[in-house]
């Protein structure tokens, strides 16, 4: 009987569909959005925790300043090989992989009995998490092959990230007033399980031919490394000591050395090519100068409001929420103005903005009204909500396509890099000042300088930061 007879080719392609065409781009979708919000939560809710962990753990700002810098060190110089990776073992098992392992390092933080294994542990949590990163957005782009739909996910995805900026100064400073530090780590573990159960869902992924530069991801680990810790230290002991003398060197070598392999390499982590168009040189600078304003900022203003201040951790992260509150409205204003006027209309604003908010935070004193200074911090947000979007657009636009996933992820690296060195240069001007107030009024200064050095170089990138023709 007809009825009987094979089935129609349409019917068996609709069979053989990948479950991400017949319904699984959802759990796609809210895998990488989970990893997406913890990436980026960790890299804040710990900040508001630090005073109560120097407490409990002992030890003083250097190795706080380590327990923010071990995780945004090792996200930052992994990131760019990460890429590579992911393509090489699959986006799904790379994800699934950093995921584990980033669930497990959360655990070690919570349960850390020193200061050193809670050090240790921060780092191999950035590692993972610069393996879920790329991972993540790579999920995306094989749950959602449709561009319009993907466009609509990539944007739903960035919302996990803004969430987790906003949200993580004052979960943590609620964790930590009600339950206990250690539960800034702990509450990872629910989300990261949710995160599993729906991967375990998603198809597996392609396996695409990718090689890893070794010598260049070895020599940015320490050239990186070396420079934070010279800094650190230098500003906890002075920067003549020997060690700190020859870390800085160290560094200094490494950079050399990763420089040269990328010169020199055939398949190098950052193609220095890409750095012949000034759009790209200026695109990375303001990146780095931005997070390192916000991250800096964060940083310093979480001991004031605690050592300073004596407000509770509770207290602290709720300073936070007016700078926090507006990030997702401004950056979707930061694109409209982008397609209005052109890129460099948001950017410099939001760069001068910033300067303006820096500059009013060198005014605050012992005795400021806290609600005062959590108002003066608002622009410094806002500042960086306003630019970052409409710096990622002008950099794709100033790059061939097929260079797009590596711009983004040198502007991504850049602005992480910026975090960290931030946390260790304010932290020594914190340290090597007659007074905290005044190692904060020369933190603020600085940062507030370098990004009127940035709005500057803005200035005078071509109209519409249209592509150079060595890019």
């Amino acid at each position: 009987m007809k009825s009987l007879s094979k089935p129609s080719s349409a019917a068996r392609a609709a069979a053989a569909a990948p479950e991400a065409a017949r319904g699984g781009s959802p759990m796609v979708l809210g895998a990488a959005l989970l990893g997406f919000f913890l990436i980026s939560l960790d890299a804040l809710i710990v900040t508001v925790a630090l005073p109560d962990i120097g407490r409990s753990l002992g030890g003083g700002m250097s190795g706080l300043q380590w327990v923010v810098d071990g995780y945004a060190l090792m996200f930052a110089a992994l990131m760019l090989s990460a890429g590579a990776l992911s393509d090489r073992i699959g986006a799904r098992r790379a994800f699934g992989g950093g995921l584990v392992l980033f669930a497990l390092t959360s655990a070690a933080c919570g349960f850390a009995p020193n200061l050193g294994v809670l050090v240790a542990a921060r780092l191999v949590q950035g590692a993972a998490a610069a393996v879920m990163m790329p991972a993540s957005l790579a999920l995306v782009r094989q749950g959602f092959p449709d561009q319009a739909r993907r466009a609509r996910a990539i944007a739903v995805w960035t919302v996990g990230g803004a969430v987790a900026v906003a949200v993580g100064p004052v979960l943590g400073g609620a964790l930590t007033a009600s339950v206990g530090w250690r539960w800034i780590f702990f509450v990872n573990l629910p989300a990261g399980l949710l995160a599993l159960a729906l991967l375990a869902r998603v198809p597996a992924s392609p396996r695409l031919p990718a090689r890893l530069d070794a010598v260049g991801q070895v020599t940015a680990v320490v050239a990186m490394g070396a420079l934070t810790y010279g800094v650190i230290e230098g500003g906890a002991e002075g920067f003549g000591r020997p060690l700190v003398v020859a870390s800085l060197l160290v560094a200094a070598v490494a950079a050399a050395a990763f420089l040269a392999a990328q010169a020199r390499g055939a398949h190098p982590m950052l193609p220095l090519p890409l750095f012949r168009s000034r759009v790209v040189v200026v695109s990375v600078v303001v990146g780095f100068m931005l997070n390192a304003a916000y991250y800096g900022g964060v940083f310093d203003f979480s001991l004031y409001f605690q050592q300073e201040r004596g407000e509770s951790a509770l207290h602290a992260g709720l300073m936070f929420i007016p700078m926090t509150a507006l990030v997702a409205v401004v950056n979707l204003a930061s694109a409209r103005l982008a397609g209005r006027f052109g890129p460099r209309v948001p950017i410099v604003a939001g760069q001068l903005v910033g300067t303006a908010g820096l500059a009013a935070l060198t005014t605050v004193g012992a005795h400021t009204d806290v609600w005062a200074v959590a108002a003066l911090m608002v622009p410094v947000g806002l500042g960086g909500a306003l630019a970052v979007p409409a710096l990622t657009a002008m950099l794709l636009d100033a790059v061939p396509p097929e260079r797009a996933g590596t711009a983004s992820a040198v502007l991504n690296t850049a602005r992480q890099v910026g975090g960290a060195l931030a946390v260790a240069i304010f932290g020594a001007l914190l340290a090597g000042a007659d007074t905290f107030l005044t190692g904060m009024r020369w933190s603020m200064l600085l940062a507030a300088a370098g990004l009127v050095l940035t709005a500057a170089a803005t200035l005078a990138l071509p109209r519409g930061g249209r592509r150079d023709a060595q890019a």
